[in-house]
């Protein structure tokens, strides 16, 4: 196994390493898109490729760059399905930033004919 497949592997985002002080109290709007997401469809096997588009409002702590890249990575491996891991990203992002304000996008290349984007929005929960 390659470093970078057992880093990946091994990788936890819960970790406390993965989150960092936020060191202003104004209001501010982090933007972030990783588009080369790729999960297994957990019916067929066949790969699922999407751009996950992550924004958010910091409160207290913001998400390490590497550990996001590493967690969103971590899919690779995985069935599960688009629904399933958007609301993953959302709800573990959530849980461990508490932010004032978080969305989560999933815009999924098309196959067979289907093309499917799922958006989380805190503000409309």
């Amino acid at each position: 196994m390659k470093y970078g497949e057992k880093e990946i592997l091994e990788f936890d985002i819960n970790k406390d390493e993965n989150f960092w002080p936020n060191q202003h109290d104004k209001t501010y709007i982090i933007d972030i898109e990783l588009p080369e997401f790729m999960a297994k469809c957990p019916r067929s096997g066949y790969p699922d490729f999407a751009t996950i588009k992550i924004q958010y409002s910091p409160k207290k702590l913001v998400v390490e760059l590497k550990a996001l890249k590493l967690y969103i990575n971590s899919f690779m491996n995985r069935e599960v399905s688009h629904e399933n891991s958007i609301n993953e990203i959302f709800d573990v992002l959530y849980a461990k930033l508490e932010p004032k304000w978080l969305k989560v996008i999933g815009d999924f290349k098309p196959r067979g004919n289907v093309h499917t984007v799922i958006e989380i929005d805190s503000a409309k929960m």
